[in-house]
């Protein structure tokens, strides 16, 4: 099975086709554009240590599991069926694991959205994300979100902003943490 390379500096090769770039390291970028340079890091550094909070709690639906777990092809009867759920312990549907994802970009809209983060929403590449769960969600749960900038480094001219978000239930306890990892590249302008 011939994969397309991601990278636009390199090719992968078959037997009848030899590739015809190689891939580069460092990469080259911007070759064949002289009239474009980075204009640098777009991020403001000092969002490290900034919450952002949702103002309202969010009440997680029956019909939101069941539409989040349809979106995401998960089909296990817990996500669907009020009994399948009780009969396997739970008091009512549970989310898919992937389910705090929806709390997590309200909290990362906060953040995109503050004038002082300086963003440029176009270069934008979700790098990454992982949920660590104190208890499953399910419907019913009233959970809050607060997200915390955990740094901001800069990186062969692009920004990577760590953030965290928790999500905590009705009584305070918390139910999960969710972590991001945002690459937002360096803005291109034009040179003189």
């Amino acid at each position: 099975m011939q994969l397309a390379s991601p990278l636009p500096h390199s090719r992968v090769s078959s037997p009848s086709r030899p590739a015809t770039h190689r891939l580069r390291w460092p990469p080259l970028w911007g070759v064949g554009l002289p009239a474009r340079t980075l204009a640098g890091v777009s991020v403001n550094p000092e969002l490290a240590g900034r919450r952002y909070e949702l103002p309202e709690p969010y009440v997680v639906g029956r019909e939101h599991i069941r539409s989040f777990a349809k979106a995401v092809l998960a089909s296990h009867p817990t996500h669907f069926d009020v009994d399948a759920a009780r009969a396997a312990g739970y008091a009512d549907l549970v989310a898919p694991a992937t389910f705090p994802a929806v709390l997590q970009d309200a909290g990362l809209q906060l953040l995109l959205s503050d004038p002082e983060a300086q963003i440029e929403l176009s270069h934008i590449v979700h790098g990454d994300e992982r949920f660590t769960y104190e208890r499953p969600i399910v419907a019913g749960d009233e959970l809050r979100a607060a997200l915390e900038v955990k740094s901001v480094k800069s990186l062969g001219g692009n920004s990577m902003i760590s953030a965290q978000t928790v999500l905590t239930d009705a009584a305070g306890e918390q139910v999960v943490t969710a972590s991001a990892t945002l690459v937002v590249r360096a803005t291109p302008t034009e040179s003189e």
